[in-house]
């Protein structure tokens, strides 16, 4: 599905005359984001259901995705980079939609981040009533109980079913059925699948940290089917080749000066990994 089909980012020309006819002061340090973009001429995108934005760091990928989600009003979780200038950057820039999507949302690597702090503090006060847990089933098993009144009978209860359990089977049915502990990676991946749902746009800003190689292939199974047959469309920054390879995704070398659409395997990041491992190919035949 797509969505938004264009985007139109100032040129440096129309940049450089904003300057010159609008900026009266001269005490900014910066005006952010202009003259990042423009720069190596990137003033278009043309979007398929899967656009990739790959360049090295400061390559402005993060910049392109903060502006065309500024443009469009998608929901963000975080604050982002920005400047006194974003906002005249912004309605500068033009965009074209086929369809107003029923959702749109940018998820950055600073939100994965805070889920995978979220789920760590709930594992963590997991891992201290699994402790609480060991201690109550062994002071449980050690007691002695009559009944007196309705509350000894509740103890007692609990008494008759501690000794009837295992350890493991005591604090596995006293901790929260909903609560699974997960490495980072595996949260970040299930954060992607919980949070992406069907006819929708997403922006996403390398969502491959944290991810190991064989759960970027995963992620990138996953975001292929989301667009092929679910109705999403994907705009992404990444430099994971996994997600590089994405059959059918187009892909803007923003390393490149001008900025060019290039067939993953022509992009420099991926040679990079290329040549290494053609190196040490003698190393994986031994």
């Amino acid at each position: 599905m797509v969505y938004l089909s264009s985007f139109a980012f100032p040129d440096w020309d129309a940049e450089y005359n904003f300057r010159l006819n609008k900026v009266k002061r001269t005490c900014y340090s910066t005006m952010y984001p202009f003259f990042v973009l423009s720069a190596r001429a990137f003033s278009r995108v043309d979007f398929e259901p899967v656009t990739i934005f790959c360049g090295g760091n400061g390559s402005g990928k993060t910049t392109a995705l903060n502006v065309i989600a500024e443009k469009l009003r998608l929901s963000r979780s975080g604050l982002y980079n920005r400047s006194d200038f974003f906002e005249d950057y912004v309605n500068m820039c033009r965009c074209t939609t086929e369809v107003r999507p029923p959702h749109g949302e940018i998820i950055t690597s600073d939100d994965v981040f805070d889920y995978m702090l979220s789920v760590r503090g709930i594992n963590e006060g997991v891992d201290n009533r699994r402790e609480e847990l060991f201690e109550e089933y062994n002071n449980l098993k050690r007691e002695r109980s009559q009944v007196r009144s309705l509350e000894d009978y509740d103890r007692l209860k609990k008494i008759a079913d501690a000794r009837r359990r295992t350890q493991s089977e005591f604090v596995r049915r006293n901790l929260a059925d909903n609560v699974r502990e997960r490495s980072n990676g595996e949260s970040a991946f299930a954060y992607f699948t919980q949070r992406i749902n069907r006819d929708a746009l997403y922006l996403l800003d390398e969502p491959e940290n944290s991810l190991s190689a064989e759960l970027q292939q995963k992620l990138t199974t996953f975001l292929s089917d989301s667009a092929r047959f679910y109705g999403c469309q994907f705009i992404i920054a990444t430099h994971s080749p996994f997600i590089l390879a994405m059959r059918g995704a187009k892909i803007y070398d923003l390393d490149a000066d001008p900025v060019d659409v290039k067939k993953w395997t022509e992009l420099e990041n991926v040679r990079a990994w290329y040549k290494f491992f053609k190196e040490h190919s003698d190393k994986f035949d031994s």
